[in-house]
């Protein structure tokens, strides 16, 4: 599929995540066959583009294009001010955020919270291909099915953003109510793809090649999109592109892999964040990764408490190897508490 004049490698794209969809996790997604990847969200808020935060979401050093970044605000001038910001930055495409469900950013009636006022976000989205058109980069948008189960306005808001020339939507099947909990559902996707011309893309839920199948025929959208499956796990890309295109499944990563892939995402990370915030923000996604494997709590436990970022990445390669002493490969089947688990974290962040 294409999202205007970029062609894309395949239909299985990485979420942006705030706090984890970094420049080094997009770049291992793609790695390992995710097909397009989008940037966490960039602040529309021009006071915040030179701080340190800001500047590292901004960072496309090296990545493989397209470059999609992620916007969110509430004010049509200064969305579209962003828009031409990170452009010059790099971004080839543009993404608009309706679809963060985080308290500290729907209070800011930015994220999710837009889709309650439906003047205010069309207002947006005009202004955002306003400012992208002239320089032929697409606008996307990624929403909920609504605001909650009684608001539930995604069908209305795909047809005006489409109207107004966004090139792709990607729908989450949960209301901003939902947040991460409970199970998504797919009808409000489908309506939306039996509705509008662009590509629809499908996200939430996704965590197998089996559920990609299934959400994809249920919808008939053109892609889906994974985030919290792809924590700890950004195989998960390549596994489910093998499973679509030959209907078997590959064999679960070497665990001899997966150290030396953890190892290069840590030094990536270190050179992104630094000593200090590097080993800090990696205890995340060293979590994700150990999480569901034997001694993984208590492996955990320990390294939250290293402050070196020479002394975690070694912790990390020591605990590799001896549990390459005991399996060859991962799991298959992740803990099944491990989703809930993730919710919380995304919550918290």
């Amino acid at each position: 599929m294409n999202i205007g004049p970029y062609s894309l490698a395949n239909p299985y794209f990485a979420a942006p995540m705030a706090g984890v969809t970094d420049r080094p996790f997009r770049q291992l997604c793609k790695r390992l066959g995710a097909g397009y990847a989008v940037s966490e969200m960039v602040t529309s808020r021009p006071d915040l583009w030179d701080t340190l935060k800001t500047s590292r979401r901004a960072n496309h050093e090296g990545e493989p294009g397209p470059i999609a970044v992620q916007i969110a605000g509430t004010e049509p001038q200064m969305m579209a001010d962003a828009a031409a910001y990170n452009i010059d930055g790099g971004a080839q495409i543009i993404d608009i955020n309706m679809g963060c469900p985080a308290k500290k950013v729907c209070n800011k009636w930015a994220g999710s919270a837009l889709m309650q006022d439906e003047a205010l976000a069309l207002s947006i989205i005009e202004a955002v291909v306003a400012a992208c058109a002239p320089r032929n980069v697409p606008v996307t948008l990624k929403m909920r099915t609504g605001w909650c189960q009684t608001e539930k306005n995604a069908l209305a808001i795909a047809l005006a953003a489409e109207q107004a020339g966004v090139q792709m939507i990607t729908v989450h099947g949960r209301t901003r109510e939902q947040g991460y909990k409970g199970q998504a559902e797919y009808d409000t996707i489908a309506a939306v793809k039996a509705a509008v011309r662009v590509p629809v893309v499908a996200n939430g839920d996704i965590d197998s090649p089996e559920k990609a199948r299934e959400v994809l025929a249920a919808t008939g959208a053109d892609a889906v999109m994974i985030g919290r499956a792809a924590q700890g796990r950004p195989w998960i890309f390549r596994e489910i592109t093998h499973f679509m295109a030959t209907g078997t499944h590959l064999a679960p990563p070497l665990v001899a892999e997966v150290k030396h892939l953890l190892l290069e995402h840590l030094l990536d990370h270190y050179s992104l964040y630094g000593e200090y915030a590097g080993v800090r923000t990696a205890r995340k996604h060293i979590g994700w990764y150990v999480k569901a494997l034997p001694g993984g709590d208590a492996f955990r436990a320990g390294m939250n408490l290293i402050e070196d970022c020479e002394l975690q990445s070694r912790a990390v390669a020591d605990f590799f190897d001896d549990l390459n002493t005991r399996m060859d490969r991962m799991p298959a089947v992740l803990d099944v508490n491990l989703r809930d688990r993730q919710e919380k974290q995304m919550e918290k962040v």
